[in-house]
């Protein structure tokens, strides 16, 4: 089986509802349908998540096809390894990753069709059936998010997540709001690299009333040591989540004891392989993995599901994005947890089913209102 071709269709959704963090809101997430054909009439699919320009990635995946075309997608290591060479992407892996990621997806399902087979059994197997998720809470203010949550403790959910470093009084309103509504549940707290060491140990020492399991990246991504010393200076867990974008940052993090726990998804570490191998440095370090979600479509929600599933260190609550979007593109399976929890997929290759109609209409969105951002 030769890779004959790729395939983009760019496509915009809007969410639900306004979605609201430290660097803005947005309204609707963009990404990049990404599908792989093969002599054999197999064609494999994935996305690369609308962070960065949907156009420019479109542009660049006719670049790099010249270098798939006529290969074999069961060499994935080797492939890869030359398009990041070739196109100097490693010598930026932290767009490069993201660039490659959808493509490199679209290589697993392609090789799990062949096999018939899911694609978490030709990477290491199911290390346990089901992978949890946390509930995220949604809203602008204290009112909505506490409503949110409550709704989201009906479902079953264990495990609660929101986003701080929204200014001090907001992060102190909405957090106590959401511990009252979600009781002794566990809850995590994302600052988005909100503050600087001295306003983090300030703003964590307030926090910590409300219990919180940890704070995420409550520093600027570019600096390490900075994570190093919020986490030397309160007694609440840290996670590192955008200062971790390769298996070289997880390295960096674990080596310097920066963290207790890294938060990473296919995304950045560049496809499903990437995160396997990012994972393997943390579980030698005893730190666990916790799955991080992008502005994304379920599509990228199955293809975590999988490789979730050989991870022996990843945490049981992980986050899930497509719940956000006002419809997905996927037709099966049905991406709504069950008391937080998703069985592992086990159809063949990512294990979904593509809604064409779905995807048409989201790339007629696309071109009528252009990409999504934050404001």
């Amino acid at each position: 089986m030769k890779i004959t071709g790729i395939r983009t269709t760019p496509m915009s959704i809007p969410f639900r509802q306004g979605y609201h963090m430290r660097p803005g809101s947005g309204h609707g997430v963009t990404t990049l349908l990404v599908e792989m054909d093969t002599d054999a009439g197999i064609t494999g699919i994935g996305e690369t998540c609308g962070w960065i320009s949907v156009s420019g990635i479109a542009a660049m995946y006719k670049d790099v096809e010249r270098l798939f075309v006529g290969e074999s997608p069961f060499d994935v290591e080797r492939l890869f390894a030359r398009a990041a060479k070739v196109t100097f992407l490693n010598v930026t892996p932290r767009f490069g990753n993201r660039l490659l990621a959808g493509l490199e997806m679209a290589c697993w399902d392609l090789i799990g069709k062949a096999a018939g087979q899911p694609v978490h059994r030709l990477l290491g197997g199911a290390a346990r059936g089901r992978v949890g998720y946390f509930g995220f809470p949604q809203g602008d203010g204290a009112d909505e998010l506490a409503a949110s949550a409550r709704r989201i403790v009906d479902d079953g959910f264990l495990v609660f997540y929101m986003k701080v470093g929204r200014g001090e009084r907001a992060d102190v309103e909405n957090t106590a709001a959401v511990r009252d509504a979600i009781g002794d549940r566990r809850l995590r707290l994302d600052a988005n690299e909100a503050w600087d060491v001295l306003t983090a140990v300030r703003m964590i020492r307030q926090l910590r009333r409300f219990d919180p399991e940890f704070i995420e990246q409550p520093t600027p991504n570019h600096s390490v040591e900075a994570l190093r010393q919020v986490k030397e200076a309160v007694d609440v867990p840290i996670a590192a989540d955008q200062c971790v974008l390769t298996p070289a940052d997880v390295y960096e993090v674990c080596r310097r004891r920066a963290a207790d726990l890294i938060v990473l998804g296919p995304h950045e570490t560049g496809g499903l392989l990437g995160l396997k191998k990012a994972a393997a440095i943390a579980e030698a370090a005893g730190i666990n993995i916790c799955m991080h979600g992008v502005l994304e479509t379920g599509i990228t929600t199955c293809a975590a599901n999988q490789i979730l599933a050989t991870i022996p260190n990843l945490d049981d609550g992980n986050q899930i994005m497509c719940q956000l979007i006002e419809h997905d593109v996927i037709s099966s399976p049905r991406l709504v947890p069950d008391h937080g929890e998703l069985s592992v997929l086990a159809g063949p290759g990512l294990g979904f089913d593509l809604d064409r109609d779905a995807v048409n209409e989201a790339n007629v969105r696309y071109h009528k209102d252009g990409q999504y951002w934050f404001h």
